[in-house]
């Protein structure tokens, strides 16, 4: 039989001056839109920690195969299987992959070299893990961003308690609940992008970073935002979505409460504008217990570090595993496609609030925790 693609491309590109080399990490699954599978997340973690002691490497590029996709998320197909398996307890496997997922996510934001994500085509959920913790966020005219976890019951995790309640106004709680697209300019415009350029130019990007004389005394960081000063943007920038909706959603997302912010966005008349109702259509089909931890994970992830946020993070995702909102909302969705979840509660007012508490509740005691040592 012969032997598969790797599910990660791992590259040392060595640069003008030989002395230093450049990591690349590449996602291998185009088929797959590149979803992020629990060995894909342990190869990037492996190579990362290598890369990091080594003082020949000046920077990491990650990047994916294929134009479409750099990444649609995680590999929530696995995630259902373990979840069928363990009835109704939390799988061993979800335990394993978040705890991996996290880490990595972790690493990335606090790597010692700059680290950039060529975050072209679709970015969303997983995806949106590895971007945002990165020093240099590069995003196209074909970029998509998103947090769409409202549609199978599970919500923003890889990070989304922090860097969700700290984008501008209220804009993360929306996005959060609606699953709202940012194109590239709306990512530049909330800071989860840091430059827009063609997404013909990624080649030239890196030939940029290999022919740059690279000097170890200065600023490395400063070195990669002058190399990628010089990419081309695109002839024409997406237009914004968010900028000028600014104070209609922190008007709606002003609420005191799930229910009022859900409804507030529910009852908005946004006849008219193709952005805004199809994020209202969104939270209208979305989990009535994901609209809970969303609103309150940004309450809580808004006052705690980046540690305490994946360490909430993996309680809430193993209790999500166990509770069966997830494994509903993901057989809907991919399983028998039917796009028909039988979310367990009508609306937002009816979800009780010790279910929603249960979800911030660990399973674990102290330095039993799967992330325990995380950031100490």
């Amino acid at each position: 039989m012969m032997s598969s693609e790797p599910v990660v491309l791992v590259d040392e590109l060595k640069t003008s001056c030989s002395a230093y080399s450049i990591g690349r990490l590449t996602l291998n699954k185009p088929k797959a839109l590149n979803a992020l599978d629990l060995e894909m997340a342990g190869l990037m973690l492996d190579a990362l920690l290598q890369w990091q002691s080594r003082d020949d490497i000046v920077a990491v590029v990650i990047d994916a195969s294929g134009e479409k996709a750099f990444c649609a998320g995680g590999d929530i197909v696995s995630m259902y299987k373990s979840m069928l398996e363990a009835k109704g307890a939390i799988p061993p496997f979800l335990e394993d992959f978040f705890k991996t997922e996290y880490t990595l996510d972790y690493t990335i934001h606090n790597y010692s070299k700059p680290i950039v994500v060529w975050g072209s085509g679709i970015v969303m959920g997983g995806g949106m893990g590895l971007l945002c913790g990165a020093s240099h966020r590069v995003v196209t005219e074909t970029s998509r961003l998103a947090m769409p976890e409202i549609t199978i019951g599970l919500y923003p995790d890889v990070g989304g308690s922090y860097f969700l309640p700290r984008l501008p106004g209220k804009t993360g709680l929306f996005l959060g609940l609606t699953g709202g697209q940012m194109n590239g300019t709306d990512a530049c415009f909330v800071g989860l992008g840091d430059i827009l350029v063609s997404s013909s130019e990624k080649e030239s990007m890196l030939s940029s970073l290999v022919e740059h004389q690279w000097n170890i005394g200065d600023d490395l960081s400063e070195q990669v935002t002058q190399v990628l000063k010089s990419v081309p943007k695109p002839e024409e920038l997406p237009q914004a979505n968010i900028e000028p909706h600014m104070s209609l959603i922190n008007e709606l997302c002003s609420g005191n409460s799930a229910p009022e912010v859900v409804n507030a966005i529910l009852t908005n008349n946004v006849e008219g504008d193709k952005w805004l109702t199809r994020a209202q259509s969104t939270l209208a089909k979305g989990s009535p217990i994901t609209m809970h931890l969303v609103f309150e994970q940004c309450q809580r992830g808004g006052e705690m570090s980046l540690a305490d946020c994946f360490r909430m993070e993996v309680d809430m995702s193993c209790r999500c595993g166990e509770q069966g909102e997830f494994q509903e909302g993901v057989r809907a969705l991919l399983i028998d496609k039917d796009m028909s979840p039988k979310w367990q509660y009508a609306s937002v007012e009816d979800v009780p609030a010790t279910v929603v508490e249960q979800f911030f509740t660990s399973p674990w005691e102290g330095d039993k925790h799967p992330l325990a040592q995380l950031g100490r």
